[in-house]
């Protein structure tokens, strides 16, 4: 039973080119693990589908050692950008620190999930005016965590020691901060199609014309989710409408929040709130599958070096905040919370005209609505501790939640 190969992309007339023969000899590996299972078990949801292209071990997306991030890799992050994303978080962070009013000898501690290429890391230690005594980086795979470390190997010694990586979120509780740049929208999610009778969960389905998604009956948790989002929409989804449930959010963020005693929680991703995000005009979903700086809308198409991604429900986010003890905080555009961290007094400041023609540019990058500053939004929420609300002051759109 063969692989998929290269195919012009369903939703669009863009040619993608073939991988190198070594690759698309790695991405063979991986589609014959995904049929054996198949074989084994019956027709795959698509969780399980987008579990194994992004984390199967020695071939998923994200585990096998191939470069991801930069002009070189598949997409750009608001880190990869420059150092501005990272510097306004810094102030952020740095009036948190201040919150938590240690004693003099007791440091913080900043758990950073799926820390990618390092780059936020590094600009933090960089640009805190009180780095955390412990920067912890939770990254399950051996080759993203050497990606990290010739990233950080510039720091100096003083701050490169405070670096320790983790592959799960630790035992002992902590006081300072948890922070995740673009890690929901990597969390599996179930695709979700409505008919006459209601809805259907997409399972992957290989018989002798090959692969195809079918809908098939959805569990008893799935249902729940399902039933948590129309109850907050004007009315039911209706029949042909396509969409995403990440069902394994509420206990993600459980799990990685469980260690923080005292502090805050950031994360910055792209996606929307609830009726936004379900609304009817959206009808076709939210997936995205990322190669070579190219998106396209087949996630069978070389699976293990294309990135899938589906945009995040803000509303479930705050839900599951909430749920796991904390308290939200804020919730912004990034261009909000840039404009509210004051970043442009700091590119004002700047003498060298030159570097600031350069940080002007990037500043438009991450913050213009045509680019990042609308479509990305950061949310907070905090746990015995008054709020650390600083950049959020200039546009708190909790209500829209």
């Amino acid at each position: 039973m063969s692989r998929p190969g290269p195919r012009t992309s369903r939703h669009g007339s863009l040619d993608l080119p073939a991988p190198p023969a070594e690759l698309a000899e790695l991405s063979a590996a991986l589609w014959t693990r995904i049929v054996k299972e198949i074989e084994r078990g019956g027709p795959m949801p698509f969780r399980r589908y987008m579990e194994m292209a992004l984390y199967e071990p020695g071939h998923g997306y994200y585990v096998n050692g191939l470069h991801k991030f930069g002009a070189a890799g598949d997409f750009i992050t608001a880190t990869e950008q420059g150092a501005l994303f990272g510097i306004a978080l810094a102030g952020w962070l740095d009036h948190l620190s201040a919150s938590l009013d240690l004693a003099d000898g007791d440091g913080w501690t900043l758990l950073e999930l799926g820390p990618g290429s390092g780059a936020l890391a590094r600009t933090l230690l960089e640009s805190l005016e009180r780095p955390p005594a412990r920067m912890l980086l939770l990254e399950p795979s051996a080759a993203l965590r050497e990606v990290q470390r010739e990233t950080l190997a510039a720091l100096p010694e003083s701050l490169g020691r405070r670096v320790e990586w983790i592959d799960r979120p630790p035992e002992a509780p902590f006081d300072g901060a948890v922070i995740g740049n673009e890690v929901i929208d990597a969390l599996p999610v179930e695709r979700v199609r409505f008919g006459p009778s209601g809805p259907l969960r997409d399972v992957l389905e290989i018989d002798t014309e090959g692969p195809d998604w079918a809908g098939r009956a959805i569990d008893a948790r799935l249902g729940e989710a399902i039933a948590r989002i129309e109850a907050d929409l004007d009315a039911p989804l209706g029949d042909g409408y396509h969409t995403e449930v990440c069902v394994d959010l509420p206990d993600w963020l459980r799990t990685v929040t469980a260690p923080l005693r005292r502090g805050a929680v950031l994360l910055a991703d792209y996606g929307y709130p609830r009726r936004e995000y379900y609304h009817p005009d959206r009808s076709g979903g939210t997936l995205v599958c990322q190669y070579r700086h190219r998106a396209h809308f087949d996630p069978l198409l070389w699976p293990g070096l294309t990135d899938l991604s589906a945009f995040v429900d803000f509303t479930a986010v705050a839900d599951g905040l909430i749920d796991a003890g904390l308290e939200l905080a804020g919730f912004t555009t990034q261009a909000g919370f840039l404009l509210g961290s004051g970043i442009l007094d700091r590119l004002e400041a700047v003498e060298d005209e030159r570097e600031r023609l350069e940080l002007a540019g990037e500043f438009k990058r991450l913050a213009l609505p045509g680019e990042m500053g609308e479509k990305f939004k950061l949310i907070a929420a905090t746990r015995n501790l008054a709020a650390p609300s600083a950049p959020f002051l200039l546009a708190d759109h909790r209500g829209r939640l």
